[in-house]
């Protein structure tokens, strides 16, 4: 990998695991499903004027926003304004790796590799020690919203497999643009109308920086940017870089919200990291055997 590309992608890791710790400073001050409608808002538009629409069908185009911008960033901002610690939410949302695996073999009727197996098991262990921590950074509504918003990046993750996207950065901006208007109702229902009369209010710089952060950096600039390198690299040398978004998720709450990384805590985020981590070298040290042994058999030839 090209040392400036390496740099790239380290930023984007870097800058989504920062993200969990910005959700959580909006959050603090507006309805969490106004700050992920806005997030959205200010990404579509006024992007969607000057980009083409992708070359996509429309029901994915809805399908996708509504499956990524209500079922992952509602309900992850939803679980961070419910008492989860932004560290934590950032190493519960990496378990759509393996909730990935578990989709592909029941939709897509793919078969688990031993390394997958274990994973798998390495990650529930974790997963199931996360609702045991008593450190006041989980609560169980929380970790369960969590929860539901790694299986619907999963689910988003394979509407992107499906759709065969060439266009990212205007499927991205597109597919935004069906994100806010659910949110929003979500927002009405839940809460009638006072977090938009709060809104009024309450949306000082620090709300207002969070939702530019969570729109044009993270959402647009970070996934125009992954994807690009996901078309030049393989899964295995891009998959184990975003292990590092759990990481600085976590290093973004100590360093923001003072979070306690103590040892049940430490040990949880392991086994969920660890068990996402172990199909992937595995996967990447058994391409590399074979391709040594078949060099080693061209030579001998």
């Amino acid at each position: 990998m090209k040392p400036l590309h390496l740099l790239l992608a380290i930023a984007v890791t870097c800058l989504w695991g920062f993200n969990f710790s910005v959700i959580k400073a909006g959050v603090d001050t507006m309805d969490p499903f106004i700050v992920a409608a806005l997030r959205f808002t200010f990404a579509a538009l006024p992007l969607i004027f000057f980009v083409r629409k992708p070359d996509v069908g429309w029901g994915y185009l809805v399908g996708y926003g509504v499956v990524f911008g209500v079922g992952v960033w509602g309900m992850m901002s939803l679980s961070i304004a419910e008492g989860l610690s932004a560290g934590m939410a950032g190493v519960i949302l990496e378990a759509s790796a393996f909730i990935s695996v578990i989709l592909g073999v029941v939709i897509l009727r793919e078969r688990l590799t031993t390394s997958s197996k274990l994973g798998l098991l390495l990650s529930l262990a974790g997963l199931a020690m996360v609702f045991s921590i008593e450190d006041g950074s989980v609560t169980t509504t929380g970790a369960v919203l969590a929860v539901i918003a790694a299986i619907s990046l999963s689910a988003a993750t394979l509407l992107i497999k499906k759709a065969n996207i060439k266009e990212m950065f205007s499927f991205v901006v597109w597919s935004s643009l069906f994100a806010p208007l659910p949110l929003f109702a979500i927002a009405y229902l839940t809460s009638g109308s006072s977090g938009f009369v709060a809104l009024i209010g309450d949306f000082n710089q620090t709300a207002f920086a969070s939702v530019l952060f969570q729109a044009y950096p993270t959402t647009v600039i970070g996934y125009w940017i992954w994807n690009r390198l996901l078309t030049i690299y393989p899964l295995t040398t891009m998959g184990p870089l975003k292990l590092l978004i759990p990481i600085f998720a976590l290093l973004g709450s100590v360093i923001f919200y003072d979070e306690q990384i103590a040892g049940d805590k430490l040990i949880a985020c392991g086994l969920i990291i660890a068990g996402v981590a172990l199909p992937i070298f595995f996967d990447t040290l058994s391409q590399v055997f074979n391709r040594v042994r078949h060099a080693a058999t061209d030579a001998s030839q």
